[in-house]
């Protein structure tokens, strides 16, 4: 799953706090963005296979360390205690805490519906899991956008723009993300050797983050006006 991840990011936003809609989208790619460079170094491993899958060119080899179901909720844990303790002096620091790392954590789960039996339950030996829905790619994609579209409605609604930018960005933001992944699942791959598509995979990654932080100065959430939180 690609975009679709952000889900996460945009329907628990109105109840993160002061924590910002891009940190969520850091957390809800969390694990990949481990995964990247982890396989650089050879410690995780994947491998470019054009049309391994009907919506993927690639083969996911190994990868325990951040994509086993143990290791999510151990990264996920990791992430609770770091934000609690970033903002220890906050209200609902262990709430906002608990939100990251749901957002981490629900990346496996999201993986497990799209993903070719790659998943593994804690180590590289044990039961791998996965649906298989990137073989039938108008499903999966239809599932991502679904997803994304339910939460950013969820958002939407929780929220209010504080600039005429706030109206509209994250219903365009959106539909931007609904046509990169579209490329991605349909068209010819950008590239063909796992540098580089690591170091593309990254970027996105990183150039979603950018846009939710801006995103997240045009809109806030509605309970905020009266609670504060």
């Amino acid at each position: 799953m690609f975009v679709g991840h952000y889900a996460a990011s945009f329907a628990l936003k109105p109840v993160a706090g002061r924590l910002s809609l891009g940190w969520l989208f850091l957390a809800a790619q969390f694990v990949d963005i481990l995964f990247f460079p982890l396989s650089l170094l050879g410690i995780e491993k994947f491998n470019y296979v054009e049309n391994y899958t009907a919506s993927t060119h690639f083969e996911l080899v190994f990868m325990p360390y951040t994509h086993s179901l143990v290791a999510s909720f151990i990264w996920a844990g990791l992430v609770f205690f770091a934000v609690k303790r970033i903002l220890r002096h906050t209200t609902h620091a262990t709430r906002i805490g608990l939100v990251a790392a749901l957002v981490v954590v629900s990346h496996w789960f999201l993986d497990f519906l799209v993903h070719t039996p790659d998943l593994p339950l804690f180590s590289d030996a044990s039961t791998k899991l996965g649906l298989g829905l990137w073989n039938y790619p108008i499903v999966a994609y239809l599932l991502e956008a679904g997803f994304l579209l339910g939460a950013l409605f969820i958002y939407l609604r929780a929220t209010r723009p504080v600039s005429r930018a706030g109206r509209y960005s994250a219903i365009l933001f959106a539909i931007a993300l609904l046509i990169i992944n579209a490329i991605n699942s349909f068209a010819e791959p950008i590239a063909k050797d796992e540098i580089t598509l690591s170091i593309i995979a990254l970027l996105f990654y990183l150039s979603f983050a950018g846009v939710a932080f801006w995103l997240d100065g045009k809109r806030i959430p509605k309970a905020a006006e009266s609670s504060g939180g």
